[in-house]
Formats: C-alpha cells, structure tokens, sequence
C-alpha cells in the first residue's frame, strides 16, 4: 500500500532535516532528493506526514502522503486501490532528506550555487 521513501543524506550542514521525532501529523514537508551523486539535478516533493508505525508488525516506521490526495481529503485508512493516492514508508533514522520549507530551500540554494561552478 505504501512505497519506500528515498532515502538520501543532502551533505548541507546549513540545511537541517527534520528528526523523526520533531515530525508533527498533517504537518506538511518537503522531500529533497538528487538524480546525480554530484547533486546538481534535484528533485522535490511537497509531503503531509501521517504518523509513525501505521501497520501492524511496524517499528521504526514513518508515513507520508502525497499533498495532492491529502488536500481531496483521502487518509491512509480509507485510500481504496483505485485512488491515486501515494503513501511512503521509511525508517525513522533515514529521513535525512525530508526539510521544512525553509531549510529545503537552504538545500536548492546550495544545489544552485554548485551548478554555477558546473555546467549542467
């Protein structure tokens, strides 16, 4: 019912992710992630975090949803197969890549000063 959250480290002192313990339920976030190791192609994903350990068996385990079903109201309970809503799974202690809004920011800023000493 859930994907795996990508899980990767920005390398930005000045951007601090979020620690698993500091996320709030419907609180909305940001995923930051890079398509190349010299993290020059970002990719980010606006998320609603839904809480720790939503299924039987979980430990360690964090939820989000993507915004877009989250705003249509559909929760993680009551999404159907049909809904095209995405919930991610992940570990509480890989979550180096989900920033409030101003810190991802920090994390684009530092994406785009490296790209100006590279060309894309």
């Amino acid at each position: 019912m859930a994907e795996s959250l990508h899980e990767q480290s920005q390398g930005n002192p000045s951007a601090e992710p979020v620690s698993s313990t500091e996320l709030q339920p419907g609180e909305i976030y940001f995923a930051v992630n890079f398509v190349d190791n010299e993290m020059l192609i970002p990719i980010m994903e606006t998320l609603v975090f839904i809480g720790w350990n939503l299924e039987p068996g979980d430990s360690g385990k964090i939820y989000f949803q993507d915004i877009e079903s989250h705003r249509e109201g559909v929760d993680y309970l009551s999404g159907s197969k049909d809904s095209l809503a995405r919930f991610l799974v992940g570990s509480e202690n890989n979550s180096g890549h989900i920033f409030t809004y101003e810190r991802a920011l920090d994390v684009l800023l530092g994406c785009s000063l490296r790209r100006r000493n590279v060309k894309v």
